[in-house]
């Protein structure tokens, strides 16, 4: 049987973008300019340090009152490496493209999560406004042991079926959420930009969330590159609140 393999962390990659804060810029102009704008619609980077004081005006104000669609017309794909129970709030998210790595295709790998130590436990609160809290050190050393456990287990009936011969979309059956997937996710800043509303939780945000930590994690990773990408429309998006135009 193959080793086993257990994480505590996720993999995020951006694989290609087009995605800048003049594509904001002069997909909002078109309003009022027309055709004048071709030009600039042209060029493919924004240059953050030479943008005008009218540029982050304009997409501050946008953002403000909300006016989203200029906000679609740029792309960014990601590589995303995670346990399936991530994929699956992930694909809650119907504003983005995605295609993940196939169970009935391909013989997944031994690989799978564990919390971290530092991963708080305890949940306390009501549904819709809860918290969670460190739990103790005999409670990670039983979410450790049992899930390590529960893993082996698993996939050691998996590669018996498998080597019985049966077919790996019935195989894969035996398998727990905690098992990696991988994928790439397609969207726009402003399908990220409600992701990351939803699934980060930040002190002063309009609208708190109450995200999974495993789900953050990725969102916080595709937060990076986002604000490096397009640095306007990530300060703005800071500026009003954090909610998605």
């Amino acid at each position: 049987m193959p080793e086993i393999e257990f994480r505590s962390d996720v993999t995020v990659e951006l694989v290609r973008a087009s995605a800048h804060d003049s594509d904001v810029l002069f997909a909002a102009r078109v309003s009022t300019q027309g055709e004048q704008t071709l030009t600039k619609a042209l060029v493919e980077e924004s240059d953050a340090a030479g943008a005008s004081k009218g540029d982050a005006g304009l997409i501050n104000y946008l953002m403000r009152d909300r006016h989203g669609s200029p906000f679609e017309h740029n792309s960014m794909t990601f590589y995303v490496q995670a346990p399936i129970f991530v994929f699956r709030e992930f694909m809650r998210h119907r504003i983005a493209s995605y295609n993940e790595e196939s169970g009935r295709y391909r013989e997944l790998n031994p690989v799978f999560y564990v919390p971290a130590p530092t991963r708080n436990l305890v949940q306390v609160g009501k549904p819709g406004a809860y918290d969670f809290l460190p739990g103790t050190a005999e409670q990670a050393a039983l979410v450790e042991q049992s899930t390590r456990e529960a893993s082996v287990h698993a996939y050691a009936a998996y590669q018996r079926m498998l080597e019985a011969g049966v077919a790996r979309e019935v195989a894969r059956i035996v398998l727990p959420l905690n098992i990696f997937s991988s994928m790439y996710v397609t969207m726009n800043a402003r399908a990220l930009m409600n992701f990351l509303s939803l699934r980060t939780k930040r002190e002063g945000t309009h609208f708190p969330s109450f995200p999974q930590r495993e789900i953050e994690m990725c969102a916080e990773k595709m937060e990076d590159q986002f604000a490096l990408l397009m640095p306007l429309t990530y300060a703005a998006f800071n500026k009003n609140g954090r909610v998605a135009p």
